[in-house]
């Protein structure tokens, strides 16, 4: 422990990931680890702290979100780990990445110096469906679904960060979510172009999300007029989701590593 813990760190569209080998953290306690690395004045920072491990064909990784609790993937952070996986291991053009929600497969489409683009297949969305609930004292109609993650997607015009800071945390922890959800607000600005903002389960108020891309572009297909190939635009920058016929997703988007260091809190 004197030596610390190796970091790398990864960001897409702002949306940033400690990448730690599972080696280095053998024995800890991972919830209170994220909690201390991904602090933003006392740590390193970041909206998650990911672990991971190279096999002979695919890399295994776990995420665990800001405060501690675990998330079953990340599109971002999936591409921040590519991005590494690609850095290491010279030549790769494809990596598989196995999550909790089952194996993502990124192929390498672009790199403009340390920035790398990759389409990631995210897999099926599954149970879409709309709902109301009553949250911050208004009776809200959202569109719900889970792509790997849960969802609630609330198709909203004006896109307002008032409403993202009042429902975000009311509808992340409302008792219709046993297990919390990522929140997105999303407005359908042209058949090929979805704004979103985006309350992250776990983190709270991030400049992109992968999954919230996805959801939000499956949310606006079904019940808002949008195409199955959209822009989705968040603060942090553009996305690309395609929703196939077939019923599989296709997040397309950038990543960049930034940070090597080394961890030395060794009472955290």
């Amino acid at each position: 422990m004197a030596s610390g813990i190796r970091v790398v760190k990864g960001h897409a569209y702002g949306n940033d990931f400690l990448l730690v080998d599972e080696s280095e953290v053998r024995g800890l306690d991972l919830p209170v680890l994220a909690r201390a690395m991904c602090r933003r004045h006392e740590g390193i920072g970041a909206d998650g702290l990911m672990t991971y491990a190279f096999g002979p064909s695919s890399v295994g990784m776990r995420l665990f979100n800001a405060d501690g609790s675990m998330s079953d993937v990340s599109g971002n952070g999936i591409r921040c780990l590519a991005a590494l996986a690609v850095r290491e291991h010279t030549g790769t053009t494809e990596v598989t990445i196995d999550t909790r929600a089952g194996s993502k497969i990124l192929e390498l489409r672009g790199r403009d110096g340390d920035t790398l683009t990759f389409r990631a297949s995210m897999g099926r969305p599954q149970n879409i469906r709309q709902i109301d609930l009553d949250a911050a004292g208004e009776r809200v109609h959202a569109v719900v679904l889970s792509v790997g993650n849960p969802q609630c997607v609330l198709l909203d015009d004006p896109l307002l960060e008032t409403r993202l800071n009042a429902l975000g945390p009311a509808l992340e922890h409302h008792s219709h979510f046993p297990d919390r959800t990522n929140v997105s607000f999303a407005k359908v600005e042209a058949p090929g172009r979805v704004r979103v903002l985006i309350w992250e389960r776990g983190v709270g108020p991030t400049r992109a999300s992968g999954t919230g891309a996805c959801g939000a572009a499956v949310a606006a297909a079904s019940y808002g007029g949008a195409a199955r190939d959209v822009e989705v635009v968040s603060p942090g920058g553009s996305q690309r989701v395609e929703w196939l016929e077939d019923g599989s997703i296709y997040l397309t988007g950038w990543a960049k590593l930034v940070f090597d260091g080394r961890w030395l809190d060794g009472d955290n």
